[in-house]
């Protein structure tokens, strides 16, 4: 987006900017894949293809199927995306701010152009911090939401901002999700955790010559690896005031 709502502008690029990126992943002779060619790797059914690369988007917005979509087609990038369904489906309800967002009707045109679906909850909660009830109809019902629309099983998730515990991974796990994509910021690695699998995130402050990087495999840690004391001290925060507050927006 050229002009996004303040609240998710740190995490926007422009068109330019993103065709740059687009541009910088082709030269970097790297194999764009979906998240169930990586699956298959971390389960041991099939072999990654050299130098892979992972391309996804979470949430929804309105420009997702149209501008976002259709250029990834013309470079035919495949991609995946993860998508909140109370934000997109009428009459839901979520707890990310306005925006302008895409509608359930068109996850078809989504996958017809080259994009995997996957789920990003209903409402965009801090999964780590709901009761056992709230967090099983977070999952499950955004999973179910998606595969009626689509009409075939949806096994992959995306948790909002990151946010997980073992007790997420577990209910993930149970739901029926084959995988689960975290953030943490890092490169990701053979030797990833299946349902903690690391993701870099494209900030608005980030240059092409940080994207090239990444691509060569440098400029950021290579998950898995241990929290460390501000992430537990985050978590930590976060429960206590989702225990006064109640369910918080993940952002």
């Amino acid at each position: 987006m050229d002009d996004p709502p303040d609240w998710i502008a740190e995490f926007t690029v422009t068109p330019k900017e993103f065709a740059a990126h687009l541009d910088a992943l082709e030269d970097s002779g790297r194999t764009p894949v979906t998240i169930s060619t990586l699956a298959g790797h971390l389960t041991g059914r099939a072999p990654l293809p050299p130098r892979p690369v992972l391309l996804t988007f979470d949430d929804g917005f309105a420009d997702l199927p149209g501008p976002t979509a259709d250029l990834l087609a013309r470079r035919s990038l495949p991609a995946t995306a993860y998508l909140t369904t109370g934000a997109i489906t009428p009459g839901g309800r979520s707890l990310l701010p306005p925006a302008p967002m895409m509608t359930l009707d068109r996850v078809t045109e989504l996958e017809r152009s080259g994009m995997e679906i996957g789920s990003h909850t209903v409402s965009h909660a801090q999964l780590d911090t709901l009761t056992g009830k709230r967090l099983r109809a977070e999952l499950f019902d955004s999973k179910a939401v998606l595969e009626d629309a689509l009409g075939h099983p949806v096994a992959h998730l995306a948790y909002p901002h990151g946010y997980n515990s073992p007790r997420v991974r577990a209910m993930a796990s149970r739901a029926g999700y084959e995988t689960a994509t975290a953030v943490r910021h890092a490169l990701s690695s053979e030797r990833d955790e299946r349902y903690r699998i690391a993701r870099l995130i494209v900030r608005r402050s980030h240059t092409v010559a940080d994207v090239r990087a990444w691509l060569a495999g440098d400029g950021a840690r290579v998950a898995p690896y241990r929290d460390g004391p501000k992430t537990i001290a985050w978590r930590w925060y976060r429960h206590t005031r989702a225990a006064v507050r109640g369910p918080e927006f993940a952002g």
